[in-house]
């Protein structure tokens, strides 16, 4: 019976030994952070609350947040649409299905760092492929990354083709378990296609919806590849996202404490936002 547990203990020694080293370690040592100031180099010093009497005063993190919020608006609406009509589509059955399905699940499986390069060649002014077809149609050339407006509409853009394959294959779950009955009910009824599509199918994809809006807000606090490579947080800070921010803090000026100030404050706000989805999930 001892030995059993010996050798039990065997088997969980090294994911105990991963967790307290990787998680436990670093999940202590930066609430340690949060009343210091410190460097890396000079010892810590004690400042008490001092982080976070300059969080609530710091422009700057906030307009990351805004910025962050705003990626948000653009980015779940536009993934939801663009998701839910292409599973729509790769759920008839024609020729080159399979393929259809797998080139669109591609940019999913591919780094994001590469993605971000190539979008970032697709956009650039001079010679982008985006540009030069404006202007085979007589429009001028627009700065995708360098104008403050386009700059973070540019990069949902970019997200949504690189994760839309994931949530096509969720739509197509649900898609799939709508029983056939309804649909022929409807049409006894005379309902045409817009009809069973608003009245059969959006319904029982509601589930399905409330899922992917949880994920991609979750996914999309997590912005920072993108804007990290591709535009460092400018034009004028317009995608400057929170976690981007929080890096520059800690690996760029070295702010250690204050950084471990930011990142606790964000994973509260994200922490509420999630909460307050599950309460509006729970509600439906």
């Amino acid at each position: 019976m001892h030995s059993r547990n010996y050798i039990g203990y065997l088997f969980v020694t090294p994911y105990a030994l991963h967790f307290a080293i990787f998680i436990g370690f670093p999940l202590v040592f930066s609430l340690v952070l949060l009343f210091h100031r410190w460097d890396i180099i000079a010892p810590m010093v004690w400042v008490g609350g001092d982080n976070f009497a300059r969080l609530v005063h710091d422009h700057l993190f906030w307009q990351a947040m805004l910025n962050t919020a705003s990626f948000l608006l653009l980015h779940i609406p536009l993934q939801i649409v663009v998701a839910l009509f292409l599973a729509l589509q790769l759920n008839q059955r024609f020729k080159l299905r399979g393929f259809f399905r797998a080139a669109f699940f591609l940019p999913v499986v591919v780094s994001g760092v590469v993605v971000a390069i190539l979008w970032d060649q697709l956009y650039a002014q001079d010679s982008g492929v985006l540009n030069a077809l404006l202007a085979q149609i007589g429009l001028p050339k627009v700065g995708w990354l360098t104008d403050p407006n386009l700059a973070m509409p540019a990069i949902a853009l970019m997200a949504t083709w690189k994760n839309v394959g994931l949530y096509i294959v969720l739509f197509l779950v649900g898609l799939q378990s709508v029983p056939p009955q309804l649909y022929e009910a409807a049409e006894l009824d005379g309902a045409g296609a817009w009809q069973k599509f608003r009245r059969v199918t959006l319904p029982l994809l509601n589930p399905t919806i409330f899922m992917i809006v949880i994920l991609s807000t979750i996914g999309g606090f997590s912005l920072f590849i993108e804007p990290y490579v591709m535009t460092g947080g400018g034009p004028m800070n317009r995608t400057l996202s929170a976690m981007l921010y929080i890096y520059k803090q800690g690996f760029f000026f070295y702010h250690m404490g204050y950084a471990a100030t930011l990142g606790f404050a964000f994973a509260m706000i994200v922490l509420m936002v999630v909460l307050l989805q599950q309460r509006l999930v729970e509600r439906e």
